[in-house]
C-alpha cells in the first residue's frame, strides 16, 4: 500500500510541474515543440538529479506512465491556453507551490525507502522539489524563484522538516504526508500573498 500512495503522489506532483512549465512557457511565447521542452524538463527534472544522486533507476525511464501524464497533463493545458489565451501568472505560481511541496515528499519518501538518513531525505527533497523548477526559469530566462527573496526553498525545508517530527513521534504515514504538505504550501501561499521573506541577512538599522 505505501509503494500505491508513493506512486500516485509521484504522477500528481509530474502532472502539476508539467503544467507549471507549459503555463510559463505559453507567457514567454515559447511555441511548438518548445513547449513540450520546457513542461517536460519541469516535471522530470528534479526527480531525475534525485534518482542520480542516489544511485537509483532514474523514475520516468523505469515506469514509463510517468511520461504518459507528463504529456497528459502538457496537452491537457495546451487546451486550457488555447480556450482563455490571457492566463494569469497566478495559476503558475499556484500549480507550482502544489508541485513543489508533493515533490517534497516524494523526494523524502524515495531517499527514506533507499535506506538514506533524514538529514538525506530532507535534501532530496527540497532537490526533487526545486530543481525541475529552477531549470524551467533557467530555460525561459527567468530569475528562479529559488534564488528570488522569498520563501521557496525554506518552505521545502520546513516541511521537511515537519515530516522529519511527525515521523520521528510515529504518527500514522498519511498524517507526515499532510502535515508536511499543508506547512509547506501555507509558508509559499503566504510568500505569494503576504510576501513573507526569510531576511537572512537583514541589516541592523543604526541609531544616530
Amino acid at each position: 500500500m505505501a509503494f500505491e500512495y508513493f506512486h500516485y503522489l509521484s504522477l500528481i506532483g509530474v502532472a502539476f510541474f508539467a503544467i507549471s512549465g507549459t503555463l510559463l512557457g505559453h507567457e514567454k511565447n515559447i511555441g511548438g515543440f518548445g513547449v513540450v521542452v520546457v513542461g517536460s524538463v519541469t516535471a522530470l527534472g528534479g526527480g531525475t538529479l534525485r534518482d542520480i544522486l542516489l544511485n537509483q533507476p532514474v523514475f520516468w525511464i523505469a515506469h514509463a506512465d510517468y511520461l504518459y501524464v507528463t504529456y497528459g497533463a502538457i496537452f491537457i493545458a495546451v487546451v486550457f491556453i488555447r480556450h482563455l489565451p490571457h492566463v494569469s501568472n497566478y495559476y503558475m505560481l499556484l500549480v507550482d507551490v502544489l508541485g513543489m511541496a508533493i515533490f517534497n515528499i516524494v523526494g523524502i519518501e524515495k531517499a527514506l525507502i533507499e535506506g538514506s538518513t533524514m538529514i538525506v531525505a530532507i535534501t532530496m527533497g527540497m532537490t526533487t522539489g526545486i530543481f525541475g523548477g529552477l531549470m524551467r526559469d533557467v530555460i525561459c530566462r527567468e530569475i528562479p524563484l529559488v534564488m528570488r527573496e522569498e520563501l521557496y526553498s525554506t518552505a521545502c525545508v520546513s516541511g521537511g522538516l515537519t515530516y522529519a517530527a511527525l515521523f520521528m513521534l510515529e504518527v500514522s504515514y498519511i498524517w507526515c504526508i499532510l502535515g508536511s504538505l499543508f506547512i509547506t504550501v501555507f509558508l509559499r501561499l503566504g510568500a505569494l500573498h503576504w510576501g513573507w521573506q526569510p531576511n537572512l541577512f537583514r541589516k541592523r538599522t543604526v541609531k544616530k
